[in-house]
């Protein structure tokens, strides 16, 4: 286990963003994301970091990039901290493992969610009004159970601290375009449909997702992260059971202690028992092994 990296601060570069996770540098031709082991819930950033997750944050994305690379380019430049600018070299032993040189995009201000089980907020707005994010579902269905066909439900990509809303297609269309929202559809449903029979070979249920894509010379790309435990529901298939709340890899176990002790879900967060924090840290732990079979020495 190495020190917990709660946020990043090198002084001679330039700092363009600190997300809920990521630090992100301009160094001119390209950005450097870094993976912070911060971690947020509902939307707000704990004040208490989990060991090492940044690392394997960027660990799973990379073997997505790589697995998806034939359905969609990627912003990834290199993770090799070697080949990072010399800039960067007084701060490698921090960006060894939690960090990628990517390329500048413009990225497209919306979430593309994917659903192929009923959870968590689609859950919520089914029970309310039978549909999510303007798609009508079957009466009857339970909590977390598998959808006929994987849906696609964007919502709005707010600031840190802010709450995520939930939009319908139409909606889409009209924030990024027509064209620009039929191919990010596609692509979110593609590298989903791949990404869920590859995990449910490792024995993982990928419920729903995020993606965020953005513009490099009017061809979108994918950024950020991929089908990790912080951009997804992540299930064990051994002890799925449709009806209720699922075991996870993912930090629902946090959600699930803020929920416990009643939490108004807005900042400042609580500090998170001991307890919790090594077993999230085992959680996604977990995921990584299980999805590329490595530890990456964690």
């Amino acid at each position: 286990m190495q020190t917990p990296v709660s946020q990043t601060d090198f002084s001679d570069l330039n700092l363009v963003k600190r997300g809920k996770v990521r630090d992100i540098y301009d160094l001119g031709e390209y950005l450097l994301m870094v993976a912070t082991d911060r971690i947020s819930a509902f939307d707000v950033v704990m004040p208490d970091p989990i060991p090492d997750k940044g690392i394997i944050l960027t660990q799973i994305s990379l073997f997505w990039f790589e697995v998806m690379q034939p359905i969609v380019e990627n912003h990834l430049i290199t993770a090799d901290v070697k080949e990072y600018p010399a800039s960067c070299l007084p701060y490698a032993d921090i960006l060894r493992g939690r960090s990628m040189l990517v390329k500048k995009t413009n990225p497209l201000p919306i979430e593309c969610v994917v659903r192929g089980y009923i959870s968590g907020s689609g859950w919520k707005a089914y029970q309310q009004t039978g549909s999510v994010c303007g798609i009508a579902l079957p009466s009857g269905l339970q909590e977390s159970d598998k959808l006929s066909q994987p849906i696609f439900t964007p919502s709005t990509k707010e600031e840190v601290g802010s709450h995520d809303i939930n939009i319908d297609y139409a909606e889409t269309v009209k924030r990024i375009g027509e064209g620009h929202a039929a191919r990010v559809r596609d692509l979110s449903l593609e590298i989903y449909q791949k990404g869920t029979e590859l995990a449910a070979e490792k024995g993982i249920i990928i419920a729903d997702t995020k993606f965020e894509f953005g513009l490099l010379d009017d061809k979108i790309i994918l950024i950020d992260e991929v089908l990790t435990p912080d951009s997804s529901r992540f299930w064990p298939q051994e002890t799925y059971r449709p009806g209720g709340a699922q075991k996870s890899y993912d930090k629902q176990y946090v959600r699930d202690h803020l929920l416990s002790i009643q939490w108004d879900k807005k900042p400042p967060a609580p500090r998170l028992p001991e307890d919790v924090i090594k077993n999230t840290r085992k959680k996604y732990l977990e995921a990584l092994i299980q999805l590329t079979g490595n530890d990456y020495g964690l």
